[in-house]
């Protein structure tokens, strides 16, 4: 059999993974199906079908620029293979969407082709193995009351999730939630009956994180926090309205509360849309300045601190 192009083009669109080949200077030459239909369907990763018009380096240097440290691996690593550093380079990444959790293996190698040299980088879809490896990692990573993630699971996932929206350009919510006058609860009931209603607030807290770039997790004592990526303030406190309502509804007896006779809860909102000036510490100690105005403001209630400008965390 002949084996002509349109022959080895065939091979190459019935393959899975993601093939892109670049020349010396690292413009783009040739990239097959499975990359072309992954860039028509996810604006989160490069590719699509300009593809002609692209150098992949200066993508990998675009992303770098914004943060990405990724990126900055990608692009050390591919000059390295071209300048005969090192004869192949590996890397894997995240390329979660707001919906999905993707990772994926990058492999980049020489080709030689007549008198031309090529590089022929292929990414791998290694999701399934990171999501059995994240499920033994996350063992470390729950609380074991409230059965939620704990202060260590939130402090990682804010800095992956801050990141990821600072590369698309999209806002990013931040609530701390504290139970008002837990300890009169506990002072009252006991403290079985407290625990079994800090189980009870974050699992109505959970209704409000349905996607991979949602987190609940429980703060420390009688605080939780939440994390909303690629979500702007004002659906957060929809969110948030909602799990008052229904903490309300629940009717969580706290009968020497000053506030209310049953349970409720103050919380404290900011949102930002990320740049590499913005500060996560900070970010945090906004929300945190905000849950101090709801509790001086009466309790039971939400007080937040606007989005601003892209990096700014406006008063």
């Amino acid at each position: 059999m002949e084996h002509t192009p349109g022959f080895l083009h065939a091979i190459l669109d019935s393959i899975n993974e993601n093939i892109v080949v670049i020349d010396p200077a690292g413009d783009i030459q040739y990239v097959n199906r499975s990359w072309s239909a992954f860039g028509n369907s996810n604006n989160a990763c490069m590719s699509g079908d300009d593809w002609q018009t692209l150098n992949y380096l200066a993508e990998c240097d675009k992303a770098s620029a914004m943060g990405d440290e990724f990126g900055a691996n990608a692009a050390e690593g591919i000059r390295s293979v071209l300048n005969g550093g090192q004869p192949e380079f590996y890397l894997e990444y995240p390329c979660h969407s707001p919906d999905e959790k993707r990772w994926f293996m990058m492999r980049v190698a020489p080709l030689q082709l007549n008198e031309a040299g090529y590089f022929v980088i292929v990414h791998h879809n290694i999701t399934e193995r990171k999501l059995a490896e994240e499920k033994v990692s996350a063992l470390a990573r729950i609380d074991g009351l409230t059965g939620i993630p704990n202060r260590r699971a939130f402090d990682e996932f804010l800095h992956e999730e801050c990141r990821r929206c600072m590369r698309l350009r999209k806002p990013i919510s931040l609530a701390i939630v504290d139970l008002d006058h837990f300890k009169l609860l506990n002072d009252t009931y006991g403290h079985q009956v407290g625990d079994e209603c800090l189980r009870q607030t974050a699992a109505l807290l959970q209704e409000t994180v349905n996607r991979p770039s949602d987190l609940c997790a429980r703060y420390g004592g009688e605080e939780f926090a939440l994390i909303w990526g690629d979500t702007a303030q004002e659906q957060a406190r929809q969110l948030l309205n909602q799990f008052l309502r229904n903490l309300s509804d629940s009717r969580i007896l706290n009968i020497h509360s000053p506030t209310e006779k049953y349970l409720t809860a103050s919380i404290g909102l900011t949102s930002i849309v990320p740049t590499t000036d913005s500060d996560m510490d900070q970010l945090v100690a906004q929300a945190d300045d905000m849950l101090y105005l709801a509790k001086a403001n009466g309790r039971n209630r939400i007080e937040s601190q606007g989005e601003g400008h892209p990096g700014q965390m406006t008063p």
